[in-house]
């Protein structure tokens, strides 16, 4: 498996955990179009930081790679990476292939 499959490893499987304690209505799929933050999204921005812990030591865990999605830099772009499952994970993995992982 390669460096961007594992990454969506890692985000399937905390959609999986945020499954657990999200509200039934609000459950996340997995697919590329899924709302995550923003308007009409599925996460309040309490639920998304969890959310990116929860990426984060996964991605540690298959990578080795210690990667911080929530940083200056996720912040500042004017279209925001969180905004669905495909943006995170585009970002995500070129965050991974800097840190070489």
């Amino acid at each position: 498996m390669n460096s961007r499959e594992q990454v969506l490893s890692a985000i399937y499987n905390a959609i999986d955990d945020a499954n657990e304690w999200l509200p039934p209505d609000r459950r996340l799929t997995k697919s590329p179009d899924q709302l995550l933050f923003g308007q009409n999204a599925a996460l309040d921005s309490m639920q998304l930081v969890q959310f990116v812990v929860s990426i984060e030591q996964y991605i540690a865990d298959a990578l080795g790679a210690n990667v911080s999605l929530a940083d200056e830099r996720a912040v500042s772009q004017k279209n925001s990476p969180f905004r669905t499952i495909a943006t995170l994970h585009a970002y995500a993995s070129a965050l991974v292939e800097e840190a070489g992982a």
